[in-house]
């Protein structure tokens, strides 16, 4: 089994689930919404960013780069080196056994206020086979799991975590059709039948929508409330931000130029 790269890590969260959680961003997503907020998770692979407002062109990346003048590897040596961090690689492999070391270490804060660790991304759900031996750990551990997913994915990547799992952070974008398809990329049929499934199964779930100005916002998210109300799914609504156009941006910088 080929461990997924992760982009992010993110101690003593308190937005990401109940309690105070330990957050694992997966890399690599299938769908491709326009207003993403963690655009260096859409890629599988690991990507170079040059946040170009704090470089001050001191030169040490050049001079560590072990490519030299050839094509970039994405190894990482100029953002280890990078005395600004003005660049920065997203996209790092570890083990079942690492994370866990990295989720334990707020044991105490789990179970003083009921949280957990929550496995997000991208697309955490991508990787059922690695999810589940992980979840799994943490369940042995007594740790709390949460899967924030958009549930495109096979019924069946579902089926490998639902042992491990006491919460899912469910995604629903918008209900109609063609302007899901217009604003990710992907038509949300399989998304819906899986939370169908999810909910005949009487799994904890919670749906989350962000609300986005000129794609969700006002008739699309009451639709989305109602649908919830039938359902007596609980609907935490997430305001926008633009977060993630100073990562697109630097993505795009680091493309663009070697140094």
């Amino acid at each position: 089994m080929t461990a997924p790269y992760i982009f992010d890590i993110k101690r003593t969260s308190t937005v990401d689930g109940p309690g105070v959680r330990t957050v694992i961003f997966f890399k690599g997503c299938n769908m491709d919404c326009f207003w993403c907020h963690n655009p260096e998770g859409k890629s599988p692979d690991p990507q170079l960013a040059l946040f170009r407002e704090k470089c001050i062109a001191c030169g040490v990346c050049l001079s560590v780069c072990p490519a030299g003048i050839a094509p970039c590897r994405v190894c990482g040596t100029c953002a280890e080196s990078c005395p600004t961090q003005a660049r920065k690689l997203y996209g790092k492999r570890y083990s079942t056994d690492a994370l866990m070391e990295i989720i334990k270490a707020d044991l105490s804060y789990y179970q003083a206020t009921g949280g957990g660790v929550t496995f997000s991304g991208g697309e955490c759900m991508l990787y059922p086979e690695f999810l589940a031996e992980l979840a799994e750990k943490c369940k042995k551990a007594g740790i709390q799991v949460a899967v924030d997913t958009a549930g495109n994915v096979p019924y069946a990547s579902f089926q490998a975590v639902l042992p491990y799992v006491d919460l899912f952070l469910y995604d629903i974008k918008c209900l109609s059709p063609e302007l899901h398809q217009k604003g990710t990329g992907v038509d949300n049929r399989l998304i819906l039948d899986n939370l169908s499934r999810l909910q005949a199964e009487h799994r904890a779930i919670r749906i989350r929508t962000p609300v986005v100005p000129g794609f969700n916002a006002g008739n699309e998210v009451e639709k989305i409330r109602a649908y919830c109300a039938e359902r007596s799914l609980p609907i935490e609504l997430l305001e926008y931000h633009a977060f993630g156009e100073a990562k697109a941006k630097a993505l795009s910088d680091a493309l663009r130029s070697a140094f």
